[in-house]
C-alpha cells in the first residue's frame, strides 16, 4: 500500500483540511530575544578621535579620563552622543558611553533639561535591543537623569509611552530570569515602581495624566498612586530626621 506522505500545513488554512495534512503550531515569539544593535555613533566619533575622553587604568579598575573640562561642554552635542553610546556591550564603547552619561550627568546642572528631548530616542534605541545588561545599565542612568537636575522627571513624564512600553514586556520575567537582575531584586524594582525609577519627580496631573495611562502599561496606570506613595515615605523620613 503507497503510503501517503505528510504535508504540514498552518493552522485555519485550506491544507489544514487535507487528511495527510499535520497542522504545525505557531511560531515561536521572539519578543525576548536580542536585537543587536547597529555600530552606535558614539563609536565612530571615538574611533575617529574626536570625542576628549581616553582610558585612565588603575589598581581599583578602569575609569575616564577627561581631556577638558566636563562643565565647558557643548551639551546639546556630547550628552546626546554619549547616550547613543548606551547600546554598546564591548570594551572600552560601553564603558566610554556610560562612565561619561554619569560624569556629565553630575556636573551639567542646568544645561541638562534642554537636552531632554534630543534623549529619547537614545533611550529608546537603547531599551529596544532587549540586552539584559543595556537595559540594567539604561535604567540606572534614567534614575541618575531625574536626580541631576530640577524638572527633569517632569520633563521625562510626556515620554512615558515610549520608555515604559518596553518594560511592560518584561514584568514577568523578573523572578526567572537570573541574567537579568544580577543584583537581584533591586532592578525588578526599577523597572515596575515609577516612583523608584523617577524619586523627585511630581505626580503627573491633567492631560500628562490621561497620555500616560493610555499607553496600556500596567506599570503605568498605578503611576500616580506610586508617586504620591513615595512623596509621603520621603516627607515622613524627612519629619523624623
Amino acid at each position: 500500500m503507497r503510503r501517503k506522505t505528510e504535508l504540514n500545513a498552518e493552522g485555519f488554512t485550506v491544507k489544514a483540511t487535507l487528511k495527510n495534512a499535520v497542522v504545525v503550531g505557531p511560531r515561536a515569539s521572539r519578543v525576548f530575544h536580542e536585537c543587536p544593535a547597529k555600530p552606535s555613533t558614539f563609536r565612530k566619533y571615538y574611533e575617529r578621535g574626536e570625542l576628549p575622553i581616553a582610558v585612565k587604568h588603575e589598581n581599583r579598575g578602569n575609569s575616564i579620563a577627561w581631556k577638558v573640562d566636563v562643565e565647558t561642554l557643548d551639551y546639546h552635542h556630547y550628552l546626546p552622543l554619549f547616550f547613543d553610546g548606551l547600546t554598546e556591550t564591548a570594551f572600552p564603547y560601553e564603558l566610554f558611553a556610560r562612565q561619561g552619561i554619569h560624569d556629565m550627568l553630575d556636573r551639567g546642572g542646568p544645561k541638562i533639561l534642554p537636552v531632554i528631548p534630543q534623549l529619547i530616542m537614545p533611550i529608546r534605541n537603547a531599551l529596544n535591543t532587549r540586552n539584559h545588561q543595556v537595559m540594567c545599565t539604561t535604567m540606572k542612568v534614567l534614575q541618575h537623569l531625574v536626580m541631576s537636575a530640577d524638572k527633569v522627571g517632569e520633563a521625562l513624564v510626556p515620554y512615558f509611552r515610549q520608555i515604559l512600553t518596553v518594560f511592560n514586556l518584561f514584568k514577568n520575567k523578573r523572578s526567572t530570569e537570573s541574567s537579568f537582575s544580577p543584583s537581584g531584586h533591586q532592578n525588578t524594582h526599577l523597572i515596575f515602581s515609577p516612583g523608584l525609577l523617577f524619586p523627585h519627580s511630581p505626580p503627573p496631573t491633567g492631560d500628562i495624566y490621561q497620555t500616560i495611562t493610555s499607553c496600556r502599561n500596567p506599570s503605568a496606570i498605578t503611576i500616580r498612586d506610586e508617586w504620591e506613595k513615595q512623596r509621603a515615605k520621603r516627607e515622613m523620613e524627612e519629619d523624623i530626621a
